[in-house]
Order: structure tokens, then sequence, then C-alpha cells
């Protein structure tokens, strides 16, 4: 294993020599727990170092980057990853990058259009998927030149010129050794697409360890082997492996040494299943998305009759969480902190808050690199600015968006001489060096001059009574230009009615951030990841009635 010293006397780490130390000083210890299957640091270890050496022994792992490559460019293969939340996943991302190879993410619910155009976009030489999936490769399989099938026990036909992965971890023995490692190597990482196109964001190893996945610039390999050695308990992150926020709360996790239970998502989401789990395996840190997770949380524990006493943390982000549903968590597990996290693929693990204060605001801790920039992004704000800006990170950032220079320039500028990254989220500085997120900047709603940031009126619907779900988009207005218009979906046996609700937000924002039109729906659509689905909401908001 190496230390590498970066600038200023840092340390520098690539990831899979990262966890080549975990799994060196914690071997018996569980690493993954999923379903009935159960397996060491050792035994993981072994099979990813077996997947690194077939990868290589198939002709991948070219690295060509240099100093001169431009910071949008990735000159290393790229691997697509379609996969549920199953152990072969974290297999694939660390054996990919213990061959100096870039795994990236593919969301196993695109058409296969949309699977096809992201493949040939991010340039991917190879393909690591479940047997149940390959329908979704159909038109891009013939591209490839290495289709790697995870046998996921379904009914569905191999494609033809396939290799079994568990054919390529037995053939890993047979290379008698693996790359030396670089914390330059890249890590590939797509965006959602929720709000546009899906981007694929490019990282060094190196700040991506420190930004989002629990390393620091300090650390040296004995505090790497003195972490693992005493572990960090049982991390539970309950969404998708394939969105960035669980993928990067089970490295946080494994980097520390702690045991990682995977919540199979290839099922219809089920809460009872979930906190069941927990409880089984006395889990101490979990994380939830949003109201989509913390509303059937609640109503299980409501039951009393689960032992969650090791569980001390639960994590929430990727979704706002209603103030009221984590109270009532905090009633019902009175020992557990809860902490809001906020974070980004094109910003890391930025900053986090405990519950609301008194006036029903969630404000958040600004992390050591985080910043608040001004709205003409000049300058970095201060306590003293009254100002909506742009929440941004600096030191440890991403390279820019693969491929596309124009994207990279805008979002990671160079501001003062430090470049900086700027995800589109807005915020606002407090007295108390605290910060206030208000939303995405691309979500925001311009109402007769006025700019309505949507997050805020759905937290402020979510207090009023019989509301059970909620999102909030603009549609067009002849009048105002925009409109603010709520899809909701109400508690059963609510008789709640665009007018009272109407009311009711008013009387905690401002009127003219209050709906103008409401649908009512039996089930808000939520993408699995628990975030709103808005391109489903400004569709269904042409449906919206004005409130007279």
């Amino acid at each position: 294993m190496f230390t590498y010293m970066g600038t200023a006397g840092t340390s520098e780490w690539a990831l899979a020599d990262v966890f080549g130390i975990v799994s060196d000083s914690a071997p018996d210890r569980d690493a993954i727990v999923w379903r009935d299957s159960r397996q060491t640091f050792a035994e993981t270890r072994a099979r990813t170092d077996a997947l690194a050496a077939f990868l290589i022994a198939r002709g991948l792992g070219r690295v060509g980057t240099d100093s001169t490559t431009p910071r949008w460019e990735c000159a290393q293969d790229r691997v697509a990853l379609l996969l549920h939340n199953r152990p072969e996943h974290v297999e694939a991302l660390l054996g990919c990058w213990r061959a100096r190879v870039v795994p990236f993410n593919v969301n196993y619910h695109y058409t296969r259009g949309e699977v096809t155009t992201l493949l040939h976009a991010m340039g991917a030489r190879a393909a690591i998927y479940e047997r149940g999936l390959g329908g979704l490769l159909g038109d891009v399989a013939s591209d490839l030149d290495l289709l790697l099938e995870v046998d996921d026990g379904s009914d569905a036909e191999p494609i033809a010129r396939a290799t079994p992965f568990e054919t390529a971890v037995a053939f890993g023995g047979r290379v008698a050794s693996l790359p030396e490692l670089q914390p330059d190597d890249r890590y590939l990482a797509c965006t959602g697409g929720t709000t546009g196109r899906p981007k694929g964001v490019v990282w060094r190893q190196g700040d991506v360890f420190v930004a989002g996945m629990g390393g620091t610039d300090a650390m040296t390999e004995s505090t790497v082997r003195e972490r693992a050695v005493v572990g960090a308990g049982v991390w539970f992150p309950t969404s998708p492996l394939m969105h960035v926020a669980a993928q990067w709360t089970a490295l946080i996790a494994l980097n520390q040494g702690a045991t990682v239970v995977l919540h199979d998502d290839s099922k219809p989401f089920d809460m009872t299943t979930i906190l069941e789990t927990a409880a089984r395996e006395r889990v101490t840190m979990m994380t939830i998305v949003g109201d989509a997770y913390a509303r059937r949380m609640v109503e299980r524990l409501r039951r009393g009759d689960l032992d969650l006493s090791q569980l001390f943390v639960i994590g929430t982000g990727g979704a706002p969480t209603s103030m009221d549903l984590k109270r009532e968590i905090h009633e019902h597990l009175p020992q557990v902190m809860i902490r809001d996290g906020y974070g980004a693929t094109e910003i890391g693990a930025a900053a986090s808050g405990m519950l609301a204060d008194d006036d029903g605001q969630q404000r958040f801790e600004l992390g050591p690199n985080t910043r608040i920039l001004s709205a003409d992004r000049t300058r970095f704000l201060t306590e003293a600015d009254d100002e909506v800006g742009w929440l941004a990170r600096v030191q440890r950032v991403p390279l820019g968006y693969l491929d596309d220079p124009d994207a990279t320039e805008a979002t990671f500028p160079m501001i003062d001489g430090v470049r900086v990254a700027v995800p589109g989220d807005r915020a606002r500085m407090e007295p108390d060096g605290r910060f206030v997120l208000l939303g995405r900047d691309s979500l925001v709603v311009n109402t007769g001059g006025e700019k309505v940031f949507v997050e805020e009126v759905e937290d402020a619907l979510k207090r009023c009574a019989g509301v059970c779900d909620v999102v909030v988009v603009g549609r067009p207005d002849e009048r105002f230009g925009q409109a603010v218009v709520a899809i909701v979906q109400l508690e059963p046996g609510s008789d709640a009615d665009p007018t009272g609700l109407r009311e009711g937000c008013s009387a905690q924002i401002a009127r003219y951030k209050a709906p103008r039109a409401f649908l009512f729906v039996d089930r808000i659509q939520r993408h699995p990841s628990g975030k709103a689905d808005y391109s489903w909401a400004r569709q269904r908001a042409a449906d919206a009635v004005a409130v007279v």
C-alpha cells in the first residue's frame, strides 16, 4: 500500500488502496450483509482483486492521463454498472478501481434507448450487469468489448457472448500482480438527471475520498488502519447504490471498517422489511430519503414491536424530510440522533444539520470547505451579508463534466484563483454562521417578478393538516408569467381543500409563494431515490384547478 503526498503536505489515496488496508486490518469482520448472505472483508478483498485481474487480462485498465489532459476528459477505460443492491455491486466498484478501470452507475429504471444513449455518452468499453437487466443493453451490447453477467436467478436469457461474473472471479487467481494505483485515477458518477439530461461528473480519486467517502486531508496509513481495527458499527444505506448518496454511504462505512447491510431494491419498497432487517442486524446507522421513507418508517414504528436499541444515527438527505415526521421518529427512538445531510455528485458531502430551530427553519452547519457564493459569483458571502447566493465548495472538488468543457467551466469556475464547485443550489447565510438551503435554482418559479423556491412551499404545505405528500412546480400564467402549483396527496379521510391549504401555507410564508392552483392525486410519483419526479409533476400541473 502507498501513501501519496499531495499539495501542502496532504496525504492522498486511491480508493482501492484504502480498502486494501482496511481488509488487511479487519479481515474476519463482516463487510457486506445481503439477504441471508454474509461475506468478510478478506473474502470481499479476494473477490475484488480477482475481478481486477480478470479485467486486466481482458485488456482493460488503460491509463493515458498526464498533466496535459483537459480536466473534463477521462483517459481511462470505463465500465457501466447496471445492478441492483447486492454484493456484486460493491465488488464491481472496488474491482474496477483496483484494475485502474473507471466504473459508472446506470439507472436501472431507464429505458433501453436511454441506457444506450448514456453508455455511448460515457464512452463505455464494458458492462457489468444482472441477467434480468440485460435487455436494457440490447442496442449497445455489440458495441462493448466485454460483458460480465451476474446471475440474479431470473428467467431472462443470457446475452450470448457474456462471461458469467463468477467465472471472471474464479479466473482472477491466474494473474500474478496488480498495478500500482494513483490518487489521480478517476472516479466517475452519473447525475440522476432529475432536472435535465444525466451528466458524468469526473473526480480525482484522491479528492472524492476526502469530499464524499470519509477521508481527511491528513489521513495516513496508520490512521486508516487504526480506524479499521476499531470499526464503526453496522451501517444500512437503504436507497439504491445506483445513486451516489447510497454508494458514498456504503464506502464511508467500508473505509472505516464498518459492516454494510444492503437493502434488496430489486423488490418493491418495503419499510417493514427495512426496519426488521435493521433490528435483526443490530444496525447502528441508517439512511432514509425524505418523507417517502420517513412516513412509512413512522407507521411501522407505531407498532412498537422492534428492538432498535442499537440504532444511534439516522441520516436524512436527497429530499426534504418534514419536521413533524422527524420529531415522531425521535419520539419512538429517543436515543437516535437525526442528522440532515446536504451533498451532491458535484460537491461531495458538504453540510449537515440537526432538528429545526423553534421557527421551524432547517439550518445547516457549513462544512470546512463549504461556502456561500454571491449571486453574481464574484465573492464569498459572510454572516453580515443579507443576500441569496449559491452554495459552493472549495478544495477537493470535481475536475469537471465528462467531455463537456462548457458545462465544466460553468459549474466548476475559478474564483479568486480557487477552483469552485457550484452545483446550482441557492442558499442564504445566517448571522450565526449557519446557512439556510433554499433549493435548486432550476426549480425556482418566477411568479410576478418574485422568485419562489419550491422546497420552501413544499415544506409549508407538509405542515398543513391532512397533507401526506406534495410536489410544487410552476406552470405558465398570463398574469404572473408563472403560477405556483401544488400536486398534493392527502392523508386517508382528510377533508383538506385548496382554499384552506392556500391559507394555511400563507400563514407560514409570504402569500405570493402560496400555490395558486392545486391538483389532488392518489399518490405522488417519486424516483427510486425518494426524490420528487418534477417532470411528472409539470405534466400533471396542467390539470390543476386555480383557487378562486
